[in-house]
Order: structure tokens, then C-alpha cells, then sequence
């Protein structure tokens, strides 16, 4: 009976998140809907790139080839030790809109992205900075039409949301029920609204006024911060910029992983601090992943009860309406089948995280290895 109780109110739970998910993500628009403007600030496309000779080359070249007149590709080799640093010298060379720094050390209470991307603000002299990745590649009028919102709507911040598409098809899969999770953690349909918290940083897409991004603090006010773009969304919003997000369907497309392997071991540095380092806020977070996107089917199954089959399969309707009808990336119809080895896979992330950065008592980053107590601290020597 207790079995029951519990599937009943997780099965409240979905039938709730569905309709509310629904409704409120057709409540965000899309990059390629917008339309153009013939007014164009000055734009700076800032991007760190460390060890990514096979992206590089790709990304940039697409970039070069924007539809945009007034800009440049503000590229930084943060300490490469591949071919990086020498194909960067090769595309200066035949792009002239491309200014390349090459950073040799890092200095102390620094992650080396967030000191790269600060490097790159140093050398920016434009009113629009774009923070951007080496893999990500941009369809042609993409940043006309985001610098167009941007102005439209008279905002400081705007993120765009990537469609991100992996090689793998069941690391596709994951990746939609791990946007759910984000999105539905952020509320990013609240995001435009300044009586709500709710704000967004994507790091393939963050396009600020530099004047707000220096009202914020710079990359310096979140030097030691492995999510630094959602940090710096954060940032932006509590310094009263006027923020927005879109959908980046067709307009701005990156693989960000290649298989479930590299998934898990990507988020598995970073996933504690967006806990801020806290043991409880982690396992909470952990448990509730597991029973509300994991234990319908564990019950619903194992537990052979026909009421809690029926309630396991109005729990599956209710997944299957949200991935058929939610706006964003179109995805396929059995990727909802896949929602609870997303939530397992999700769960043992956030534990293993939080289980090897206090073992080791802080985290490795490019090399670099970050005490917690450090990284659990806003002061720095200067």
C-alpha cells in the first residue's frame, strides 16, 4: 500500500509537470523565427578553446562566414597541447577578422576557460560580446538575428539554447530527458521577467552588452566556478540586466558529447558545484531524481499490482505527451522510453560527483587541481 501511495503522487507529479511543461515552453521563442536588422553594433565572438584540433578548424570557419560586418573573433589557446595553437596561427593568417591569444600559464584562482574568456573581454573593445565554444557552428544569419532580438527587445543578456545532436542515438535519447530536467530547473520561460530569480547562461550561446557584463563582475566574480555560464547568467540577472532566452533549433548546432561514456565523465567534475559544494543539497537532489524519474516502473512492475500497473501507465502517457508535443528540439517517439535510465544515469552522476570531489577534496580541471576550500570561497589574493 505504501508502494501505491508513493506511485499515486508521483503519478500526480507527471501528469502536473507535463501540462505545466507544455504550456510554459511554447512560451519561448525561436532564433531562426526572428527577423533581421540592417543596424549592427560592433560584436565580439570570444572563444576558448584548449586541445580541440578537430573542432576548430570547422567552427571558426563558420563563424568567418556570418552574415555580420562589424565584428571579430576574439579566439584564446588556453594552454593547448595538441595542434590547436598551430591551425588558430593558420586561420589568423587567412581570416583577418580573427585576433588569436595564446595563453602559456595560468595564474593562481583561476579556471582556466573562465581566465581564458576573461583574457578575451581584456582584448574587446566592442559594445557586444558573444561567449561562445570552439564546437559550435552557427547557421549564417544566427547572430544577425539574435544581435536583432537583443535590440528589439532592448535586452543586455541573451542565451540561446543549442540543438545539441550526438553521434549516439541513445545518448540522444538521455539528453532529452536531461533537458527536461534542466529546463524545468531553470523555468526559463520566467527568465525575461524581473520579479522572478530565475535567470540562464548557455555556454555556446551567451551574447551580453558589455557594459552589463561589467556591471556583473566580469568572469572575475566567478573565476572558480566550473558552471560558469549559468554562473554568469546568474550574475547578469542579479545585477538587474534584462535577460531572455531562445530556442536554437536550425540555427546553432554542436555535438557537446559523443557517447554515454564521455557524458557522464564530462558532467562528472562539474555536476557538485551546481549543489554549491553542499553534501545534503547533492543527495537531495539525487534522490529526487531517482524516485520521481526511476521508481514508477521499479513499483508499476515489480510490485504486481493492477493499480499500480494503471498508474504506472498513466505515468508513461504523461512522459509520452511531453516528448511528443514540448516545444524545442523535435526528438523521436521512443526517446521517453528512455526516462528512466536517463534518471539513473542522472542519479549515479550527482553521487559519484559529489562522492570523488570529497574524497579528493577538490576537483581536477585541465590538469589543474582545485582544493574544495577553495572553491568553496569567494575571497582571493589579489
Amino acid at each position: 500500500m505504501v508502494f501505491t501511495y508513493v506511485l499515486a503522487v508521483i503519478t500526480i507529479g507527471w501528469v502536473f509537470i507535463t501540462i505545466y511543461l507544455l504550456i510554459n515552453t511554447h512560451r519561448i521563442g525561436y532564433l531562426k523565427d526572428q527577423p533581421m536588422t540592417q543596424h549592427q553594433p560592433s560584436l565580439a565572438i570570444i572563444i576558448a578553446m584548449r586541445n580541440e584540433e578537430t573542432e576548430v578548424e570547422k567552427a571558426l570557419s563558420s563563424i568567418c562566414h556570418i552574415n555580420y560586418y562589424h565584428y571579430r573573433i576574439i579566439a584564446i589557446n588556453d594552454r593547448s597541447t595538441d595542434q590547436t595553437g598551430a591551425i588558430l596561427d593558420k586561420l589568423v593568417l587567412q581570416h583577418p577578422q580573427i585576433s588569436a591569444i595564446h595563453v602559456r600559464e595560468l595564474p593562481p584562482h583561476w579556471l582556466g576557460k573562465n581566465h581564458a574568456l576573461y583574457q578575451g573581454y581584456l582584448h574587446a573593445t566592442e559594445e557586444w560580446l558573444l561567449f561562445t565554444d570552439a564546437d559550435v557552428v552557427f547557421e549564417q544569419n544566427a547572430i544577425l538575428k539574435a544581435i536583432a532580438y537583443a535590440q528589439r527587445q532592448q535586452l543586455d543578456h541573451l542565451a540561446v539554447l543549442p540543438h545539441i545532436e550526438s553521434r549516439s542515438n541513445i545518448l540522444n535519447s538521455i539528453l532529452e530527458t536531461f533537458s527536461v530536467m534542466l529546463i524545468l530547473k531553470l523555468r526559463l520561460w520566467e527568465v525575461p521577467s524581473a520579479r522572478s530569480k530565475a535567470s540562464v547562461g548557455i555556454g555556446a550561446f551567451n551574447l551580453v552588452r558589455k557594459t552589463a557584463y561589467e556591471k556583473a563582475g566580469t568572469h572575475t566574480a566567478i573565476r572558480l566556478r566550473p558552471d560558469d555560464d549559468l554562473k554568469l547568467g546568474e550574475h547578469l540577472k542579479q545585477s538587474g540586466s534584462k535577460q531572455d532566452v531562445l530556442y536554437g533549433e536550425d540555427a546553432i548546432t554542436l555535438e557537446w558529447y559523443s557517447s554515454v561514456r564521455q557524458f557522464v565523465n564530462g558532467l562528472m567534475k562539474n555536476t557538485f558545484s551546481v549543489s554549491d559544494y553542499n553534501t545534503a543539497k547533492a543527495i537531495t537532489a539525487a534522490l529526487a531524481t531517482f524516485i520521481f524519474f526511476c521508481t514508477p516502473v521499479l513499483i508499476g512492475l515489480l510490485t504486481g499490482s493492477l493499480l499500480n500497473a494503471s498508474l504506472l501507465a498513466i505515468v508513461i502517457i504523461a512522459q509520452w505527451a511531453l516528448f511528443a508535443f514540448k516545444a524545442g528540439h523535435p526528438n523521436r517517439w521512443w526517446h521517453f522510453l528512455m526516462i528512466p535510465v536517463a534518471g539513473a544515469i542522472i542519479t549515479y552522476i550527482i553521487v559519484r560527483s559529489t562522492f570523488i570531489t570529497l574524497k579528493q577534496g577538490g576537483i581536477y580541471w585541465r590538469d589543474s587541481f582545485y582544493p574544495l576550500k577553495e572553491l568553496k570561497s569567494d575571497k582571493f589574493e589579489k
